[in-house]
């Protein structure tokens, strides 16, 4: 083999490494921070992307698909401060 050759097949055997080591740790596939997601039927990020779900509205989602699997009324709470933003913003809106 030629040295042209020995780099191409090198920077195909790299290009291969690559494209394996990126679909081994997708991002559904993994969870940083416990378990609570990966026992769902959807990935609550899945169906805000999906559904095209604002930040806030992403958030109340999130946070009200775990509260039995990770912070309890803890995140009902959150949920709520969300929504409650939500409507606040959503008052202010209407009155402009």
């Amino acid at each position: 083999m030629n040295h042209d050759k020995i780099k191409q097949y090198l920077d195909e055997l790299q290009q291969q490494h690559i494209l394996q080591v990126g679909a081994a740790i997708r991002a559904n596939e993994q969870q940083v921070g416990g378990a609570h997601y990966a026992v769902k039927a959807i990935q609550p990020w899945d169906f805000i992307i999906a559904n095209n779900i604002g930040y806030l509205e992403g958030n109340i989602i999130k946070y009200i698909s775990r509260w039995k699997d990770k912070g309890g009324v803890e995140d009902l709470k959150k949920a709520q401060h969300y929504l409650q933003k939500l409507i606040e913003t959503h008052d202010k809106e209407k009155m402009v």
